[in-house]
């Protein structure tokens, strides 16, 4: 069973309202699976040399900000699974700029960058779809924080969908 209900503003720290209200209604599973092919569309559409591309001498990469993608959605998703899983000792907080410095993604082809995009969405929509009704409900601590496993799942939709806007508006 699937949850279409937004999580409301308990369910995650403020900040993380910045992923979860770019989420349009419906069903979280589906909205996840449509993200897929949008997304390897849009990044098949780029070039290896133009995976290179910075809009600004300090910013990431486009291969960073897919790496930062598959890191970020493998993250939310391991909270997801701890929380659902009834877990209830806190997670630690996750630092994107360390983990993107050493995530070695200017090493890494482009089009590796996008299968494993692929890969890591698609496992994403394959734990979401298998949960238990009375997950979605379940809560617990990360980075201090408290989340709902539904708000990780809206997160992991809204990441995507905050990022491929900056990839359309700052770098293509």
């Amino acid at each position: 069973m699937t949850n279409t209900t937004a999580p409301d503003r308990t369910e995650a720290a403020k900040y993380y309202f910045t992923y979860i209200d770019q989420v349009p209604g419906g069903d979280i599973c589906e909205i996840l699976r449509a993200q897929l092919p949008e997304t390897v569309t849009l990044l098949t559409g780029i070039s290896e040399e133009q995976s290179r591309h910075r809009y600004a001498p300090e910013k990431w990469s486009i291969r960073q900000v897919v790496s930062h993608l598959n890191d970020t959605e493998r993250l939310f998703v391991f909270r997801a699974l701890w929380f659902a899983r009834g877990f209830d000792s806190p997670l630690p907080s996750f630092d994107q700029n360390i983990a993107i410095a050493t995530a070695g993604a200017e090493d890494i082809p482009w089009r590796s960058h996008v299968e494993e995009f692929r890969a890591v969405r698609s496992a994403t929509v394959a734990f979401f779809e298998h949960l238990p009704a009375d997950a979605w409900s379940r809560h617990g601590i990360a980075s201090d924080n408290p989340f709902t496993v539904r708000a990780l799942a809206y997160i992991s939709a809204g990441h995507v969908a905050h990022h491929l806007k900056i990839l359309r508006e700052r770098y293509l």
